[in-house]
Parts: structure tokens; C-alpha cells; sequence
């Protein structure tokens, strides 16, 4: 993994310093761009994001990142692992903000916690939580159990109902989507990058992957 080039790609709503950080620590060259030709041809992709669904949509579609993202994922095949907001971007439709179409790599729909199965938890989902694997292989290799993570999020992806992915799931009022992997298209919820050594191992194998791309 010495010397990995990662590409986070950069729309202004991400937490890039921490991510940028981490990849580093683990010996990459890590760089942000936003540049469309870096990020069609970049050998390993994150896509970060912190706010809302729609309004980071709208940025990315205006800087033509949406066509490179998915010229570099569905075309040349590159690892894509999207964080946060970045994860839920990667669906086909958010309904934050009046709702918005994603980029459809993954089906199914990124909705707000419901209020009415929350038994009093507090929205937005702050804080470490355990998250449960399918399978630990890929992205999920070696996780220990009851492994937790660090999240902080009002919207989430429910279950996919795919037998070709592996998944995370959290409990927070109801399970949902805490992480997932199809092939070369992966995401986390939660932050790995903040989440210690369970985050750290995530990224590790994010990396691995990344080279069989």
C-alpha cells in the first residue's frame, strides 16, 4: 500500500483534511482534486461529504464530476469509496431538501430517520456505534466483532435487498445501512477516518482492494 495514489475528490463539502490525513498516515500519496480528467483516470477514488444531499448534487453536477465518477467507476473499473454524505451520494435519490437525484451506483433511496421509531433517540445519530458485517472479506476483512465507529448523520440508506453486496448494518431506532461493498463501488456511513483503529483497518482494506482494481 506504500506510496498508493488516492484521489479524494473535492466539491467543497468535505471533510478533507482528516480524510486526506488518514490515507496518509497509512503511507499513500493522497491529494485532493477537482479537476474532471484527474478523477476519470485516478487509479482509487474517495468521495467525502459533510451537509446536505441535494445542494452537494448540484455542485458536483456543475463541476462534471458526476460523468467522471462514473467514467472511472463503471468504465475503467477504479475503487470508489464514498464517506458520510459521499456514501449516500452514491444511491439513486436523497430526500433532503426537497430531494435530488444521486449517482445511481447503488439502488435505493436515502431518507431522514423517521421520528416515530426513534423511542426517544436523538436525531441527528452522533457518536460511536457497533455495526454488524455480512462478511468480513473485502472492504470488511479481518473486522472484529462488535466493532464500532464513529457517526454523525440525520439520513440513511436502508438495507439493500442484493445478494451480491456485503453490508454493515447499525440499530439506531432501526437498522440501516452502516456500510456496504458491490464489487469495486464501497461506502461507509460512518467516519472512518475518526473511527480508530476499526476505521483505520476499513481504509487498509479499502487500499488492498483498490490494488486489485
Amino acid at each position: 500500500m506504500g506510496g498508493r495514489r488516492v484521489f479524494v475528490v473535492d466539491y467543497g463539502m468535505g471533510n478533507m483534511r482528516s480524510v486526506l490525513n488518514a490515507f496518509r498516515y497509512l503511507g499513500c500519496e493522497a491529494e485532493a482534486t477537482d479537476d474532471p480528467l484527474v478523477v476519470a483516470s485516478a487509479p482509487c477514488l474517495v468521495l467525502p461529504g459533510v451537509g446536505s444531499f441535494r445542494k452537494a448534487m448540484e455542485t458536483i453536477r456543475s463541476k462534471h464530476l458526476d460523468r467522471a465518477i462514473l467514467e472511472s467507476v463503471l468504465e475503467r473499473g477504479t475503487c470508489l469509496l464514498g464517506i458520510c454524505l459521499g456514501m449516500q451520494l452514491l444511491f439513486d435519490f436523497g430526500t433532503e431538501d426537497g430531494g435530488a437525484e444521486g449517482l445511481g451506483l447503488l439502488g435505493g433511496v436515502v431518507e431522514r430517520f423517521p421520528a416515530e421509531k426513534m423511542n426517544g433517540l436523538k436525531i441527528p445519530h452522533v457518536g460511536f456505534d457497533s455495526v454488524d458485517f455480512s462478511r468480513r472479506e473485502g472492504l470488511f476483512e479481518e473486522m472484529p466483532e462488535d466493532a464500532v465507529f464513529y457517526f454523525v448523520h440525520s439520513y440513511r440508506a436502508s438495507p439493500i435487498e442484493s445478494g451480491d453486496c456485503s453490508e454493515g448494518i447499525c440499530v439506531y431506532g432501526e437498522p440501516f445501512l452502516a456500510a456496504v461493498q458491490r464489487e469495486n463501488i464501497c461506502g461507509a456511513q460512518f467516519h472512518p477516518e475518526k473511527s480508530q483503529s476499526n476505521g483505520l483497518l476499513l481504509l487498509r482494506n479499502f487500499l488492498r482492494m483498490s490494488e486489485r482494481c
